[in-house]
């Protein structure tokens, strides 16, 4: 048992299999309440709203769901934006962010006529939980012991950070990336799927993938992480950035390339932006939300004792301002995605703001 099913008023329950379910869902209340939470916004979700499974994960006799949540236009010459959340089953708190928004958005549809129109200009797909299993068994990895970030079919560069660059010497290890003769692990084959159902042929699409643990400050990574070169729609990513401050002036986010950090193997990201991008004359800007979990441990450092205390902010009022305080910059990237003729760079302008993202970012590279 992982979704909800109708029964009817005839409909028999083998006592086992009763049983059996109820088990599961305790042991679901008690380390998976994201997917219990997940599943209740969709039982109360509009009819406008549809959600399928796009994948099944197994953890210890349990088949959990990968959600994918679709909402908006239907049309395929309108821009798409794609949430994800929990790649790392370790950073619960991006999941959760991404259900906040959903559920803050919804509860808006019933009444806003603002964002009944906005849908018929956008789509938006979500894949809140995309790693389930790692999630049940609070481990960053997925169930396989793979890091799903570490595991797509790209190679650094240069040189990686030891280990943290991605690893494969054993499961065992964190970061490892996989066997790559066994090719990608389910999940990220899920999004793979997703993304190749949705994003090519789009004028416009964009991307946000809710991470937590690294920094004192939330940041907005874009790629590469596999190499210290821009990338080739960098002067997007600084339009981008640009209307961003505008709207908001006093927001605290730090943007820049992964690479400003480390250089990984086997980033997603790096991964799907070149392969969407090949396929398609489209804009295909792929972004992460890292929030900074440090000021978190700061202030409590007690936090340190628990293994999920390094990624996720355990007092309450803290997780509740966490939760709320991301909403305006997705809120932001829906209404740019909606709206990106508006903003997004012409030749001439990309050119321009290309130079200035270099001497931004890559100056003293």
């Amino acid at each position: 048992m992982t979704e909800l099913k109708a029964l009817t008023p005839h409909t028999v329950i083998p006592v086992e299999q009763a049983s059996r379910d109820r088990r599961q869902k305790r042991l679901l209340r008690t380390f998976l309440p994201e997917l219990i939470q997940l599943e209740r916004i969709l039982a109360e979700a509009p009819a406008t709203v549809t959600s399928s499974v796009v994948s099944r994960v197994s953890v210890r006799d349990m088949e959990l769901p990968i959600y994918r949540v679709d909402l908006g236009s239907e049309r395929k010459d309108v821009p798409v934006i794609l949430l994800t959340g929990g790649v790392h089953g370790l950073e619960r708190i991006g999941s959760q962010v991404v259900m906040a928004w959903l559920a803050s958005f919804l509860a808006r549809l019933a009444w806003d006529d603002g964002v009944r129109a906005l849908l018929s200009r956008v789509r938006i797909t979500l894949l809140p939980i995309l790693n389930p299993g790692g999630m049940y068994l609070n481990q960053r990895s997925n169930p396989n012991g793979v890091d799903l970030m570490r595991n797509a079919p790209i190679t650094a560069q240069d040189r990686s950070a030891f280990l943290l660059g991605g690893q494969r010497l054993s499961s065992r290890l964190p970061w490892y990336t996989g066997d790559p003769e066994q090719g990608m692990e389910a999940e990220n084959l899920a999004l793979e799927s997703v993304i190749r159902d949705v994003l090519p042929g789009r004028p416009f699409s964009l991307a946000l993938d809710c991470h937590s643990g690294f920094g004192w400050q939330d940041q907005i990574w874009f790629p590469y992480a596999y190499r210290r070169r821009p990338m080739r729609r960098i002067g997007s990513v600084m339009a981008l950035k640009l209307i961003w401050e505008q709207a908001y002036p006093n927001h605290t986010y730090r943007f820049e390339p992964q690479s400003t950090h480390y250089l990984t193997h086997g980033d997603l990201w790096d991964y799907f932006y070149k392969q969407v991008n090949r396929a398609s004359e489209g804009v295909f800007l792929p972004l992460t939300l890292e929030m900074g979990s440090w000021r978190w441990i700061r202030k409590r450092p007690r936090q340190l004792l628990r293994l999920e205390g390094f990624f996720n902010p355990l007092v309450p009022h803290r997780h509740q301002r966490v939760l709320r305080s991301h909403l305006p910059w997705i809120d932001f990237l829906v209404d740019a995605a909606a709206s990106h003729e508006n903003w997004l760079p012409g030749p001439e302008e990309e050119s321009m703001l290309k130079e200035a993202a270099i001497m931004h970012w890559y100056r003293d590279r």
